[in-house]
């Protein structure tokens, strides 16, 4: 994985937790929802960059 992918992932992650904390402050429940299900979505692509990354080290050695 490139770092640009693996920066872009981070920041979907961060606008997740931004969205996710708004909709409790304002009490709005799709926002919040929103932002948990962002999170979720960028946890399973920075996942899929550590496996990709595991695995082109041990194809390294």
């Amino acid at each position: 994985m490139s770092v640009g992918d693996k920066m872009k992932h981070a920041g979907e992650e961060a606008v997740g937790k931004v969205k996710e904390t708004t909709g409790k402050v304002t009490g709005n429940e799709d926002l919040e929802a929103r932002g948990q299900a962002e999170q979720a979505k960028a946890d399973t692509k920075q996942a899929g960059d550590k496996i990709a990354d595991a695995a082109r080290d041990v194809v390294g050695k």
